[in-house]
């Protein structure tokens, strides 16, 4: 007791704790140290708003499942999820995966991200659904993949061999969260009925 008390009434912060919202700092200020420098990065404060909301998005979940499970595979895949998710929405904002940033096609991974968020919810957060959920959001991935190919959505700025490697990386990325959450599933007492603890 009394050693919660002398840290704050609760955990430490560790150091890789410490070094992730540093990182995530940092990733705000290249683009505002950038501007003072150059005319080719024009950030809003719109833009700095909703990059903080998205980091904030993925820091504070992944702050919350480190303090809560020792299990370093679901912590693993769950990094790799938001990361994952973080790339997405990022790449898609700044510059389009099918086309330019402003092709109606792009929101279709809007669709992709709520398989992935629905799939985990219904899991309620635990191993065996989320790599389910995962995989399926792998999947979702891959047949928008396969969608815009079939109907030309990125052409003419993004070729077939980019629409593949785009997506292909992600898709890549949501199985291995998937593989990981599956492995952390097999490391779970069978009668945990929550959150990995």
């Amino acid at each position: 007791m009394a050693d919660n008390a002398a840290n704050g009434g609760g955990r430490r912060w560790s150091p890789w704790s410490i070094a992730a919202w540093a990182a995530a700092a940092l990733v705000l200020l290249i683009p505002l140290i950038a501007m003072q420098f150059t005319d080719e990065v024009t950030w809003s404060v719109a833009d700095f708003v909703i990059a903080g909301i998205l980091l904030l998005a993925v820091g504070i979940p992944l702050e919350l499942v480190v303090r809560k499970t020792g299990n370093a595979a679901y912590r693993w895949a769950v990094g790799l999820a938001l990361a994952t998710a973080f790339l997405l929405v990022w790449l898609n904002g700044a510059v389009g995966i099918l086309g330019a940033e402003n092709n109606d096609a792009n929101m279709l991974y809007g669709g992709v991200l709520a398989i992935g968020v629905v799939g985990a919810l219904v899991a309620r957060f635990r191993p065996p659904g989320m790599a389910r959920a995962l995989a399926a959001t792998a999947l979702a991935q891959a047949a928008l993949a396969l969608g815009a190919l079939v109907a030309g959505w990125g052409s003419p700025e993004s070729g077939p061999f980019e629409v593949v490697a785009l997506n292909g990386f992600f898709v890549a990325l949501w199985t291995g969260s998937a593989v990981l959450f599956g492995a952390a599933a097999r490391k779970q007492p069978p009668t945990d009925a929550g959150l990995v603890s």
